[in-house]
Parts: C-alpha cells; structure tokens; sequence
C-alpha cells in the first residue's frame, strides 16, 4: 500500500512539473504576429513595394519582398528571419536574405546579400515602435556594401489591420519616408 502510495505521489508530481514546463515554453512565444501581407509607399523617391511573411516555426518566419520606382528597377529580398520575446511587450528580431537589385545606377541585376537586427516594442494596447539596424553587400565589390538603419511606428487599428509610418536611412533608394499597411491572416 505505502509503496502504490508513493509511485501514485511521484505520478501526480511529474504530471504536475509537465504542466508547468509547458507553461514556460508558451513564453518563448513571441509577443506580435508574423503572418502577414505588406503594402507601402515610399516619398523622395517614390517606391512601391510588397512584401509577405509566413511563420515556419515558433520563432522563425520566411520572408519575401519587393520595392520599385517603376521605372525598369527593382529591390527585391527573400529570406528568413527569427524573433523572440525580450519581456512581455517586446520582441527582438532579425533577418538573413538573398537580395537582387537593379536600380539604373549602381546596380545592375546585381545579387548580393543583407543581415539585420531590430527591435518591436508595443507602446499601448495599438502602438506598436520598432527599428533595425543592418548591412547588404551587393555584387562583392567594395563600393556596394552599406550600414543602414530602419525606425518605424505602427498603428493597429484593427487584429488584422495596421498602419505605419516608416523611416529608411541610406537603404538601397537612400533615405526615405514610407507609408504602410500591414494585413495579418
């Protein structure tokens, strides 16, 4: 009897200390979607783009993007990224992608590659603050590598909808101000 007594104890307790690593796991998740559909537009150039991301794991997502002048050019990026909670209200980013460029001036079809790192901290139960910081290299070239940076402010009006107001700073069109919105599914 003493002994069914304890092995049903130790049961009970393993069964217990599951549930709560379970618990813990659910904090790895991150604190904002990553399944989206993207439009934007850019001022000083005028740039169109799109872009799609689609979670893969927990804490990756595979990304693709397009911006243009529509005047023969393009900036386009596929890849994938990863992201993880700091706290409860912000996540830490970061992405690895193939790029092609052709942009009439420096590049010409050109592939190449581009790393970043960034930040997405909600303000409020809608505003959602964010930045990044990165560099491409294109083509393997000296002149063709660059440090840039990337801040934005998101506002969610709805679960699946948002707009956001986005700061490019020497990107691949230079520095830019750009208008988004953001679809989730």
């Amino acid at each position: 009897m003493r002994k069914s007594l304890i092995l049903t104890s130790l049961l009970l307790a393993s069964t217990s200390s599951f549930a709560a690593g379970n618990s813990t796991n659910s904090a790895n998740m991150s604190n904002f979607n990553y399944d989206y559909v993207d439009a934007r537009v850019g001022i000083a150039p005028m740039t169109f783009g799109a872009g799609i991301s689609k979670s893969i794991h927990p804490n990756a997502h595979a990304i693709f993007s397009i911006d243009s002048e529509f005047d023969n050019d393009y900036d386009m990026s596929a890849g994938l990224g990863f992201h993880a909670p700091v706290n409860n209200w912000a996540d830490i980013t970061g992405e690895m992608l193939f790029k092609m460029v052709d942009d009439r001036k420096k590049f010409d079809n050109d592939t190449g590659v581009e790393v970043n790192l960034g930040l997405r901290q909600w303000i409020g139960p809608q505003f959602e603050l964010g930045g990044q910081v990165g560099y491409f290299k294109i083509n393997n070239q000296s002149d063709t590598d660059d440090v840039y940076g990337t801040f934005y402010g998101r506002f969610h009006a709805t679960e699946l909808f948002s707009i956001g107001l986005e700061g490019k700073l020497n990107y691949i069109y230079g520095s830019q101000l750009m208008v988004t919105t953001r679809f989730k599914y």
